[in-house]
């Protein structure tokens, strides 16, 4: 009983809409097709008129069947209005025994009867220009097929109607010449049509030279990792094609770089917009950095110049990553625990982009729960996942969401809302405070406690041995560095002459000698007293520094007999050369000693 009291409600209501649609006429519409790049960017300018009684609040807008699989965008806003609220809700719909893709829209107010709006209808499509031919050498022109409806496509009749057709340049092979329309250059203009009956169409087709990249993201993979410590990493894996005409026969890098119009529909370079504050920027493939790139950092915004490694013809791709830093107090929001994330859900890769499958990937902090999602536009979700990465525990969430068929107007924000006890900030601190302290504390014991179960003596006399042999090498390389301090004295004095200074330092000398010396002969009686072997190679080891001792002297007492004039300075070179090379043998031999320590 409740059932048939529903339907019989539902009727009357589907009932109603429809009389009071039947009463909508398109007075005029005026309708620009831009395809002067890889997409097909059509825009109605609509004057809609409600011929009927009664008021109306929503209308139905179409796109013909051939062109439904290819939309890949489309809104609805008022004529005139700038501001972003003015487009209104769309909401796809179905209308019995026709065929196509039909939207219900709601009007900002009830269109009252005998009332006119003023409606502004924008569509893109993409992969809808075909290649003909599909396959060209490197030295021709790009030619592709547009084939649409001559008029606009709508449940409603049109009054008049007229259009434009921009096209990417004036070399036309042919077009249809239904209503006799004007060319001027690149662009064609259809119409006036008029009194159109709702649902016409009639095969519209143009074939027309088009050099414009045809880039195509296969698929790109964006992910976005959020730190509440001031980071937001973000890095886009992409997949990029060039769909137009595929290269038939051999690449000439040499016809390439040579001939400005050879590849002419090719692709160099692209240039991929970031944001302003955007920072560590890289560019990447498998096999590493790219650099003929360029980054160019504006007040607004900072553009990369990307280059792949070899230019993109017909049929070729390519794969590569970028990356970037964003300052997290630019885009993420709190309130106490509540915590709201603005940020683009796709990016501008370069210009008229076409997106075939994207996949973001949200990482939130690891304790980030309460997970809400706001989005401009209907999305898939999958299934969440959990991020591990460097001190988590649990897992970070992960929000992974794809859409597939994007264009530029998909750019806009998506926010995300959720909480978190900002007490788990210090969770990573602490991890790190406790490993270093469990391994310091592991270290302590390990060196302090003795876990043998038998003493080895001989093992602790290698160490005393070791140890004292340590400081036998310091106090002897100390005890030279003492002669090479005279050595400068004495030079000194052969200038100044200043006799105070000569036996200053050589008092000095023989102070911190004797010190040294006296240390060094403690040392070896520990080493003997230990029974160490090493003992008589340093008494050895005194005994040549006592000879190198007494020819510092003696070199010290030729320089005062020259000063003096007691000594010929022909007489005085060749003896200190002789007192040289004597002291470098000792030192020698000194050395061999200590390396045998």
């Amino acid at each position: 009983m409740h059932g048939s009291m529903l339907y019989s409600t539902c009727l009357v209501l589907i009932t109603g809409l429809i009389y009071a649609e039947s009463s909508l006429v398109n007075e005029e519409v005026k309708r620009a097709v831009d395809l002067s790049t890889h997409l097909a960017k059509i825009t109605a300018e609509v004057l809609l008129s409600n011929q009927g009684e009664s008021a109306v609040h929503s209308f139905i807008v179409a796109l013909e069947p051939e062109l439904a699989p290819h939309l890949a965008y489309i809104g609805v806003s008022v004529k005139g209005e700038e501001d972003e609220d003015s487009h209104l809700e769309l909401k796809e719909t179905t209308i019995k025994d026709q065929s196509g893709k039909f939207f219900q829209v709601q009007l900002p107010s009830s269109l009252a009867g005998g009332s006119k709006l003023r409606l502004q209808v924008e569509t893109v499509l993409s992969h809808v220009l075909r290649p003909f031919p599909t396959h060209i050498t490197q030295a021709e022109r790009q030619l592709v097929v547009f084939q649409g409806n001559h008029y606009v496509y709508s449940p409603y009749p049109t009054r008049s109607q007229t259009t434009r057709v921009r096209l990417a340049s004036k070399n036309v092979e042919s077009y249809t010449k239904l209503g006799n329309p004007s060319k001027n250059e690149e662009i064609i203009e259809y119409g006036p049509f008029r009194d159109v009956a709702p649902y016409s169409q009639d095969a519209m087709k143009i074939h027309y030279e088009n050099n414009n990249p045809f880039l195509t993201i296969s698929s790109v993979t964006r992910t976005i990792e959020v730190s509440h410590w001031g980071n937001i990493a973000v890095e886009e894996t992409i997949d990029l094609r060039h769909t137009g005409a595929i290269l038939k026969g051999p690449f000439s890098r040499y016809d390439y770089q040579r001939q400005s119009d050879s590849g002419i529909s090719s692709v160099k370079s692209f240039k991929t917009i970031l944001p302003a504050s955007a920072q560590d920027v890289y560019y990447r493939d498998e096999i590493g950095n790219i650099s003929t790139s360029h980054l160019l950092v504006l007040e607004d915004s900072v553009e990369v110049e990307v280059r792949p490694r070899f230019p993109l013809f017909g049929g070729w791709k390519t794969h590569y990553i970028i990356g970037y830093n964003l300052p997290s107090y630019e885009y993420l929001y709190t309130l106490g625990d509540q915590y709201a994330l603005k940020m683009r859900l796709v990016d501008h890769v370069y210009d008229d982009q076409v997106i075939d499958f994207l996949t973001v990937k949200l990482i939130l902090p690891e304790g980030a729960r309460n997970i809400h999602v706001d989005t401009p536009y209907p999305i898939s979700r999958v299934p969440d996942q959990l991020h591990y990465t460097y001190l988590d525990t649990f897992g970070r969430p992960v929000l992974v969401a794809t859409k597939s068929n994007l264009v530029e107007q998909h750019i806009q924000d998506v926010v995300v809302h959720y909480t978190f006890n900002k007490i788990l900030m210090l969770q990573e601190p602490l991890l790190v405070v406790g490993a270093f302290y469990i391994l310091f504390f592991t270290v302590i014991i390990y060196v302090r406690l003795d876990f043998s179960i038998t003493k080895d003596p001989a093992a602790e006399v290698r160490m005393k041995v070791a140890s004292i042999t340590e400081q036998v090498l310091t106090l002897v390389n100390k005890r030279l560095g003492l002669y090479r301090h005279l050595d400068e004295v004495v030079n000194r004095y052969k200038q100044s002459r200043d006799t105070g200074a000569l036996n200053s330092g050589r008092k000095t000398l023989e102070a911190e000698h004797r010190t040294l010396t006296n240390d060094i002969a403690s040392l070896q009686a520990r080493l003997k007293a230990e029974g160490s072997d090493l003992a008589d190679k340093v008494g050895e080891v005194q005994k040549l520094d006592g000879q190198v001792k007494e020819l510092v002297f003696r070199s010290c007492q030729e320089a005062e007999r020259l000063v003096a004039g007691k000594v010929k300075k022909e007489a005085y070179i060749e003896s200190e050369k002789s007192l040289a090379n004597r002291r470098q043998e000792l030192v020698t031999r000194i050395d061999s000693l200590l390396d045998a320590l």
